[in-house]
């Protein structure tokens, strides 16, 4: 496996960012779309930051397409065509992985909100296997049981899971060791985080509250993200997991609070060469 970083978990600006991660034993970069390049960059400016980042030894582990999910239950053209730009310019910047959430798969599928996820994700998974890319769904506002579900209801190879253990943990209250065996045929790419519990919720409420008519809440007392080895990840169990599927993608540190990301990122690399990860 190999260890990436996200680029903005950094709190600097890209190239700052890629050299600190080059400079910490980093293998490789995912990066927001809209932040590390702007929409609507061309193809000769998202070559010349392919040109920059290979030139530090890196490369692109994966591209955010994150605009919230409002998209998935509004049928948002707009923002579904963009979607689809960013596959394309993944694949210009060296990666075919776009990772992104979806919102919160229902129990129900005969509901509207399953329907109009369906349709979106349906769009853009066949999208992204014509063009032999992955539209890659993170893990965490639901068990990866319902979440294979869904997927497999999608019929597409364009289709792929981004798993985070710690969202599974945190949001989910689910096992990410389990988890990898149950979406072993989605798994592309993976993010390095960890984190606890604090209380049980109804991830609707907090990634999609206004979609199910539920009142909503924020993240405070609910959840506490934790350097890795300290919150509920068992990551000797989950990396063997990893490891006995096949798994050889990244593993791609992801520090979204605390004061001394750097720092954190640092250790966080550390952490991950101690277990031998590569």
């Amino acid at each position: 496996m190999k260890i990436g970083v996200i680029a903005e978990s950094f709190r600097k600006d890209f190239m700052d960012a890629v050299r600190e991660a080059k400079s910490i034993g980093a293998d490789g970069m995912q990066a927001y779309a809209g932040t590390a390049f702007p929409f609507d960059a061309t193809d000769a400016q998202l070559k010349e930051i392919r040109k920059a980042v290979e030139g530090e030894g890196l490369c692109f582990s994966a591209i955010c397409g994150d605009f919230g999910c409002a998209m998935y239950y509004e049928k948002n053209r707009e923002l579904i065509d963009r979607e689809k730009r960013i596959l394309e310019m993944a694949k210009i910047l060296g990666t075919n992985i776009v990772t992104t959430h979806i919102g919160v798969v229902p129990d129900n599928e005969n509901c509207v909100q399953y329907e109009s996820m369906h349709t979106v994700c349906k769009e853009l998974a066949d999208f992204a296997k014509s063009i032999d890319g992955h539209f890659a769904v993170e893990t965490g506002p639901e068990k990866a049981s319902l979440l294979k579900k869904f997927l497999d209801n999608l019929g597409s190879d364009g289709v792929a899971v981004n798993l985070d253990p710690a969202n599974l943990v945190m949001c989910a209250g689910d096992d990410p060791v389990q988890a990898v065996y149950t979406l072993k045929d989605y798994i592309v790419h993976t993010h390095a985080k960890d984190g606890i519990q604090l209380k049980p919720f109804d991830t609707r409420q907090a990634y999609a509250a206004q979609f199910y008519g539920l009142p909503a809440i924020g993240w405070d007392g609910i959840i506490e993200e934790v350097p890795l080895g300290k919150g509920g990840v068992n990551w000797d169990k989950y990396l063997a997991a990893l490891r006995d599927i096949g798994y050889n993608g990244f593993l791609t540190i992801e520090r979204e609070c605390g004061d001394t990301p750097s720092k954190d990122i640092g250790d966080a690399v550390k952490f991950l060469d101690s277990h031998k990860v590569r």
